[in-house]
């Protein structure tokens, strides 16, 4: 009895062994343009996460073919599309690594800057996924100066600079509304040093402006409004500063004119802006 009953458990466990081989068995290669096009098939009706694992399928049944190596940018895309951000950065970091050579290499790196550009999240929240766009960005200007994606690279640059100086004011704001003004100074000097070029300026201006002013900092507030007069005289921001100063005694600088001051930082930026 003890006999048949280990031989009944030996069969038993064989069985069971060869139905696990049979759970892991890979599914049977297919020509590789059959499962490129049902791939290409997938994009088409808007299934992308079904096309991003036919794609890997085509690289791991070809690896060595040149189908595999348009596939494999192909699933970056795929997943880019699914909004899996994470995997198609992965799937193009691939790609970089072992086909740096490849005709499509500029459209890589554009597509690896693209996957953190449609993560910029609201000013309110973490900006790495902004600078990390920014620099990415900057990448496809620098290694591939003469292509479409530079071109679009430079204006997504623009807005994201928009975008992380909006960051900034945001809470340049909170610092000045719990009357924490040297925080507060510090935000939008920020604004001023490094987005030059964005419409938060004329309102990091003024922001100064009122830090100064709180602070009894009077040549800084007089200096920053001539820099604001002088750069957006028409602007609502400017008015709003002029009447600041009005109203607590402090003469207006003359329209049109920004006064020079050597101990003053802003009098050495305005010339920049």
């Amino acid at each position: 009895m003890t006999r048949w009953i280990i031989a009944c458990v030996f069969t038993l466990t064989l069985a069971a062994c060869a139905g696990d081989k049979d759970k892991d068995k890979l599914a049977p290669e297919e020509p590789v343009d059959s499962l490129y096009n049902k791939a290409s098939d997938m994009m088409d009706k808007g299934d992308y996460k079904g096309a991003a694992e036919q794609y890997a399928e085509v690289e791991r049944q070809h690896p060595y073919s040149q189908w595999a190596t348009r596939a494999q940018l192909m699933e970056a895309y795929a997943d880019y599309q699914n909004l899996d951000y994470d995997e198609a950065v992965t799937a193009v970091n691939s790609f970089i690594d072992f086909h740096p050579g490849n005709s499509e290499i500029a459209y890589a790196y554009y597509l690896r800057a693209l996957c953190n550009y449609e993560r910029i999240a609201d000013v309110r929240r973490d900006q790495a996924f902004a600078r990390d766009a920014m620099k990415g960005m900057q990448e496809v200007i620098s290694r591939f100066p003469d292509t479409p994606y530079a071109k679009d690279a430079v204006l997504k640059i623009a807005l994201i600079n928009d975008h992380l100086a909006g960051a900034e004011m945001e809470v340049g704001r909170w610092y000045l509304g719990q009357k924490l003004y040297i925080a507060a100074i510090g935000r939008f000097r920020a604004v001023i040093d490094k987005y030059q070029t964005t419409s938060h300026v004329p309102e990091a201006l003024e922001r100064l402006v009122e830090c100064y002013v709180s602070l009894g900092i009077t040549k800084e507030a007089r200096a920053t409004a001539a820099v604001l007069g002088y750069n957006f005289p028409g602007s609502d921001w400017y008015q709003d500063a002029y009447k600041l100063l009005v109203k607590n005694d402090i003469k207006p600088p003359e329209a049109g004119k920004p006064e020079k001051d050597d101990n003053s930082w802003i009098s050495n930026v305005w010339r920049t802006l």
